[in-house]
C-alpha cells in the first residue's frame, strides 16, 4: 500500500512518452522531497511507468483528490542537472515532446533496477593438496585479488572442475557483489606519451587543447585520411583528463568503433567506455550505471551517447 499523502507535496514527473509535458504526482508523507533527476515509478492509467522528477516543469494542475502518489524511487543514479537541461534544450530545438527526448536518456530499463549480484572468487584457506593446475589457478587469482569464475578459468587455462574443486576445498571463496561494488576498469593514463606530431598536427592540437575549459566552441579539423587527425583528437582528450574533466567522443557509425577503441587503448593504456546499439544487455546496463555515476572518464559511441 502506498504511504498516506501529506497536505499534498507534489512534484512534476516527466515520463518518457510523447506527451505535452510533465504530470504532477504526490510525494508520500514518509519520503523526503525527491530532487530533480530522481528516477521514480508512477501510475499512469492502469499501468506503472518509469519517469524522472523534473525541475520547475509546467505540469497540468490536478485536484488534490485526484492526485496520485509516486509508487517507488528506483535505485538508480539520478539524472544529472546538465542532462535535464540538455533534454529540454533538444526538445525545444527540434520541436519534439520532451518525454520523447527523455526516452533516449533512460533507454536501458535494466539499468534502472538494482543490479543483480555477481559471483566473484577470492583466495581462501591454503588447500591440503595441490596439483599443477590448482597451483596455477591460485597463483592467477592471488595476482588479481578477485576474479569472476569464467575469467579465472580462461586466465589460468584450467577446466571448470579445477575451480569447483578448489571452492569445495575452501581454497577459493565465493563472494557476491553488486555490479556497482566491482572495481572500475583502469582509468585512462593521459600522461602516456603519444607519437611525435608534425608541425601542422601540433598546431591543430594546441588550438583544440587551448579551447578546453572556456565554454562552447566548434573547431573543424581538416585533413585527408591518414593525416593524423585521430592523434590530434587524442591530445585534446589527454588535455581534458589532465584538468579533471571527462570526454565524450562521437563516431559517425558503429563500424568505426573497434578500430578506434584499439587505437585509444594503445595510446592511453586502457579502453574507454563504449556506448552504441551493438552492446549486449549486460554491457549496456553496466555501462549506463558507470557513466551515470561519473565513473567513466571517456565515453565513445554513436549519437545516442549524447544522452
Amino acid at each position: 500500500m502506498p504511504s498516506p499523502l501529506a497536505t499534498l507535496r507534489r512534484v512534476p514527473v516527466l515520463l518518457p512518452l510523447p506527451l505535452a509535458g510533465a504530470y504532477h504526482y504526490a510525494v508520500p508523507t514518509d519520503w523526503p522531497l525527491p530532487e530533480p533527476g530522481t528516477i521514480v515509478s508512477v501510475p499512469l492509467g492502469p499501468r506503472m511507468v518509469t519517469g524522472v522528477v523534473w525541475p520547475d516543469a509546467v505540469a497540468a494542475q490536478v485536484d488534490d483528490a485526484k492526485l496520485r502518489p509516486i509508487a517507488e524511487r528506483l535505485e538508480a543514479p539520478p539524472i544529472p542537472a546538465s542532462i535535464l537541461s540538455f533534454v529540454d534544450w533538444v526538445a525545444r530545438y527540434t520541436l519534439s515532446p520532451p518525454g520523447s527526448v527523455l526516452r533516449m536518456a533512460i533507454s536501458v530499463p535494466g539499468a534502472l533496477a538494482p543490479p543483480p549480484p555477481i559471483e566473484v572468487l577470492r583466495v581462501g584457506a591454503p588447500p591440503g593438496k595441490l596439483t599443477p593446475q590448482r597451483t596455477r589457478a591460485l597463483a592467477v587469482l592471488a595476482e588479481h585479488g578477485s576474479m569472476r569464475r569464467a575469467d579465472l578459468t580462461t586466465a589460468a587455462d584450467v577446466s571448470p572442475a579445477v575451480i569447483k574443486g578448489l571452492i569445495e576445498a575452501g581454497a577459493i571463496e565465493v563472494v557476491g557483489y553488486g555490479e556497482d561494488q566491482l572495481p572500475d576498469p583502469p582509468r585512462p593514463d593521459w600522461q602516456r606519451p603519444g607519437p611525435t606530431l608534425s608541425a601542422d598536427q601540433s598546431a591543430a592540437a594546441t588550438a583544440l587543447c587551448s579551447a578546453i575549459g572556456h565554454g562552447f566552441s566548434a573547431t573543424l579539423l581538416r585533413g585527408v585520411t591518414g593525416s593524423g587527425k585521430t592523434e590530434v583528437y587524442f591530445e585534446a582528450i589527454a588535455a581534458c583528463l589532465a584538468v579533471g574533466k571527462r570526454a565524450l567522443v562521437l563516431l559517425p557509425e558503429i563500424a568505426l568503433s573497434a578500430q578506434w577503441l584499439d587505437r585509444f587503448e594503445a595510446r592511453f593504456g586502457t579502453a574507454p567506455q563504449p556506448w552504441h546499439s551493438g552492446l549486449g544487455p549486460v554491457e549496456r546496463r553496466a555501462g549506463w550505471r558507470r557513466i551515470a555515476r561519473g565513473r567513466a572518464d571517456v565515453v565513445v559511441g554513436a549519437r545516442s551517447a549524447l544522452f
